[in-house]
This record gives C-alpha cells, sequence and structure tokens, in this order.
C-alpha cells in the first residue's frame, strides 16, 4: 500500500473512532459542553477547513482507482473473449495473475477511498442530527425549570463546527476597525480644531488704516 493510501487508511480508522465517540452515550451537560466546544473551538474549524481539502484528494483518488478498476476489467474481458473464440491466449499464467493483482489492488483502493468519503458523510450528518437533538432537548428542560439547564452556555446559537468561532473572529476584527476609525477620527478633529483656531486668531488681528 502506498503512502497517501496509508493516510487515507488512517483517516477511515480516525472517522470510525469519532464516530464511536459521537454515539457514546453521556450525560446532558456533559454532550453540551463537547459540543459547545466543538462549534466554538477555533482550532477545530481550521481543521475542518483542511479536511475538506484532504476530502477533495481523496475524491481525485476514488475516481483514479475507478478508473483503473473499469480498464482492468476491459483488459481481463477482451483476453477471455479472445480465449472463447478460439484464437491465442491473450494472457498467460503470470500475466493473468498480474492482472488479477491489479485488479484487487484497484478494487480495494476503491473501497477504501469510497468508505472514506461516505463515512465522512455519515459523520458530519450524525453530528448535525445529535446537535438538533441537544437544542430540542435543552429546550425541554427550560421549559421544565430543570437546573441542568442553566450555568452553561446554549446550543441554539451553535452552528456548524466553527462557525462560532470564525464570527467572534469577524467582530474582533469588526471592533479593531472601529477602534482604529476612532482614532483616526479623533485625529482629524484635533487637528480641525488647530486649524479652526489659528484662523480665528488671523481674523482678530483688527487691519491698518489705510
Amino acid at each position: 500500500m502506498t503512502l497517501y493510501y496509508s493516510l487515507v487508511f488512517l483517516l477511515l480508522v480516525a472517522e470510525m473512532v469519532i464516530f464511536m465517540a459521537l454515539i457514546v452515550p453521556l450525560p446532558f451537560t456533559w454532550r453540551r459542553k463537547l459540543f459547545t466546544f466543538i462549534s466554538e473551538s477555533p482550532i477545530i474549524a481550521k481543521l475542518q477547513y483542511g479536511m475538506k481539502i484532504t476530502f477533495i484528494f481523496i475524491l481525485i483518488l476514488f475516481i483514479d482507482s475507478v478508473n483503473r478498476v473499469y480498464r482492468v476489467q476491459i483488459e481481463l474481458a477482451a483476453a477471455h473473449k479472445s480465449q472463447n473464440t478460439g484464437g491465442a491466449a491473450v494472457l498467460g499464467g503470470s500475466e493473468r495473475m498480474e492482472v488479477q493483482a491489479r485488479k484487487f489492488y484497484s478494487q480495494r483502493n476503491m473501497y477504501l477511498c469510497g468508505f472514506t468519503l461516505f463515512l465522512s458523510l455519515i459523520l458530519n450528518r450524525t453530528y448535525v442530527m445529535i446537535l438538533d437533538v441537544l437544542r430540542l432537548e435543552e429546550e425541554v428542560k427550560t421549559f421544565r425549570g430543570d437546573p441542568a439547564t442553566k450555568g452553561g452556555k446554549s446550543l441554539k446559537d451553535a452552528g456548524n463546527v466553527g462557525e462560532v468561532a470564525k464570527l467572534k473572529e469577524q467582530l474582533a476584527a469588526k471592533d479593531r476597525d472601529m477602534a482604529n476609525l476612532k482614532k483616526q477620527v479623533e485625529s482629524m478633529s484635533a487637528e480641525y480644531n488647530r486649524l479652526g483656531d489659528q484662523v480665528s486668531g488671523t481674523d482678530s488681528i483688527p487691519k491698518k488704516d489705510r
């Protein structure tokens, strides 16, 4: 197995571990803190962006493996058709084993990339469904006056992974821009007052009679 397919296999194992961690039954308070952290963590947001790029490369590998499987299937079909029509054997014993080995590796790579992509969709959908369930459970507990919903951050404003963190970063950037703009306005106002004082002082000098 080549290096990139080994990395794809490790990613598949990591996805299975994450999926098992998501479906593990936990108390409501623990789950709320966990998903709030996932929604607001900037590290998770950057990791999610990197994973999107990674899945694009895995999709390219999946398409390439499908193409390889298709070409090997055509090669085997052509050899089998030639043998059935009484022609010369296109593939010998060793050559046929080599083609069968290429077929096996191509199918293995196709299944590996395909299951990795499929599990990524399942993970995303599972996360969204668990988050919706937590929101509904939090609303029910709030209506019932359950103290477990107090003293923690609400999940109502939590969106996709890292969305809250991105909004916080944008808000901080807006605050910095406003602070810089305020300093510029104050500087321009001070300069305007200084020029106004100079003009007022010049106008107050009496002119000499001609």
